[in-house]
């Protein structure tokens, strides 16, 4: 496995490497090394005055802090839960590190690849498949990387025909909004729906849109997708590059030092549950009882959270409808496995309702293989002999050695996986979701412009528009 620094020019192309899936959608551990102080100065009612507050320490939040504490602001972050990261989490499993979220990052993700240039983080290669298990006529098949290539690349250039013309500049999505209006309504199975595939053919795909849709192929956009397709380059076999790379550190390193340098004063277990906006000040009320007040304040959380949290004066229409609808998928639950043995690298896709419809080769180490899969709404990932067959049915004869869970439609403060944008919501959300509701701002991969969702460049991206916009106001 080569460790280098690796910038966005040409990637190396690699036959079906699918596996980013649950990309950047978050994983690490931020380190114990990020200040939590307890500063800021007192101001009436015995709130905390600060020059600025950050709802949520994820990429989104992170990027915030640094971008205004770099024009010289001291930012309070606040954080619900007992670590900075968000849906990125990196853990150790087996004697491995692992990401329990988001794992991957591309090539093409500019703002990605500048951040780790500019603190010294290099990246590498994540393992390749040696095998691919894909639906067949009759059941699941074994074959190469490069055979399973010439068979999934034609059927997913057909699925994403037209994303071309209708996401001609894919960092500006509604550039070509006359063209949007037939195919935003549409979900992944309405797409599907419209294809002449062969059974086999329909399983190989609707096992993986129903991963992305995070349990039913029906939840995600057509657009949402398409748009992420654009993004990489225009094909299938660029897509795939986007789940390749890895961080040195985990994928929390980069974050710990956005905001070590942010030095801001991140506050842990610190639910907000209210958020009030009158006379040019912005006051956060958290369930501990702790009150802050600031001249602007960025929501950087999932958009499932926003519900939970009042605002008042109300949300606007885009804000509130993205609140009630959510963006982050229901079923985002990843299954990590050590597989006893010399086990070969099988990356394995099976038709939507099994119940590993997605299995990615990890690591091999002296124990075994380490595998992540992703559930599918059948799967009873408490009962270890579930867990067993569902991996058999891609390895026979697999012994489970151990095996670890995270449900993050189930995660306190987070109640989703990776965004992705539902039909419609392209154009009834944007622009409108991107701009500021008075004093109080909203940041976060679930509603960036570009690489929107399931991709730290998107937190990045929207929390360097946020800070521009809360420089502005202050």
């Amino acid at each position: 496995m080569s460790h280098h620094n690796h910038t966005p020019a040409g990637p190396t192309r690699r036959p079906l490497s699918r596996r980013g899936l649950i990309k950047a959608v978050g994983a690490t551990a931020v380190g114990a090394s990020i200040s939590t102080m307890a500063s800021g100065r007192a101001s009436a009612a015995g709130a905390t005055a600060a020059d600025a507050i950050v709802i949520g320490a994820g990429y989104a939040g992170g990027t915030v802090a640094r971008e205004l504490a770099a024009r010289g602001l001291k930012p309070v972050v606040l954080e619900a839960r007992d670590r900075v990261g968000g849906r990125i989490f990196t853990a150790t499993f087996g004697g491995e590190q692992v990401e329990l979220g988001g794992a991957w990052l591309g090539p093409q993700q500019e703002l990605v690849h500048a951040e780790l240039k500019r603190y010294g983080i290099g990246t590498y290669l994540d393992t390749v498949a040696e095998q691919v298990v894909l639906p067949g006529p009759s059941g699941l098949r074994t074959m190469s990387p490069e055979q399973a290539a010439t068979v999934v690349e034609p059927l997913w250039n057909s699925f994403y025909e037209g994303s071309q013309k209708y996401f001609e500049r894919p960092h500006d999505p509604l550039y070509r909004k006359d063209l949007l209006a037939s195919v935003d309504p549409l979900s992944l199975q309405d797409r599907l729906g419209k294809l002449s595939l062969a059974p086999e053919e329909l399983a190989t795909l609707s096992g993986e849109t129903s991963v992305y849709s995070g349990g039913k192929s029906t939840f995600g956009s057509l657009t949402g997708m398409a748009q992420w397709i654009q993004l990489s380059g225009g094909s299938y076999g660029t897509y795939t590059t986007t789940m390749t790379l890895r961080p040195v550190g985990g994928m929390g390193a980069l974050l710990t030092a956005m905001l070590n340098e942010s030095k801001a004063d991140v506050r842990l277990s610190t639910p907000v549950t209210k958020i009030t906006e009158a006379k040019g000040v912005v006051t956060v009320e958290t369930s501990n009882g702790q009150t802050f007040t600031s001249p602007v304040v960025v929501v950087a959380t999932p958009t499932n959270t926003w519900r939970s949290i009042a605002f008042s004066p109300g949300l606007p229409t885009a804000h509130a409808q993205a609140a009630s609808q959510g963006i982050g998928v229901p079923l985002a639950t990843k299954v990590w496995m050590q597989l006893r043995g010399q086990v070969p690298a099988v990356q394995g896709q099976a038709a939507e309702g099994s119940a590993l419809p997605m299995l990615i080769p990890q690591q091999q180490t002296s124990k075994g293989r380490i595998m992540v899969g992703f559930a599918g709404p059948s799967l009873d990932v408490s009962n270890r002999t579930k867990v067993l067959e569902a991996v058999r049915a891609y390895i026979p004869g697999a012994e489970l050695l151990d095996y670890r869970v995270m449900e993050w439609g189930k995660a306190p403060y987070i109640n989703g996986g990776w965004g992705l944008r539902k039909p419609n919501q392209l154009l009834t959300l944007f622009p409108a979701i991107e701009q500021p509701h008075g004093r109080i701002l909203f940041a976060g991969a679930d509603i960036a412009r570009g690489w929107h969702g399931a991709f730290i460049e998107g937190a990045i991206e929207s929390g360097l528009r946020a800070a521009e916009q809360a420089a502005d106001l202050i």
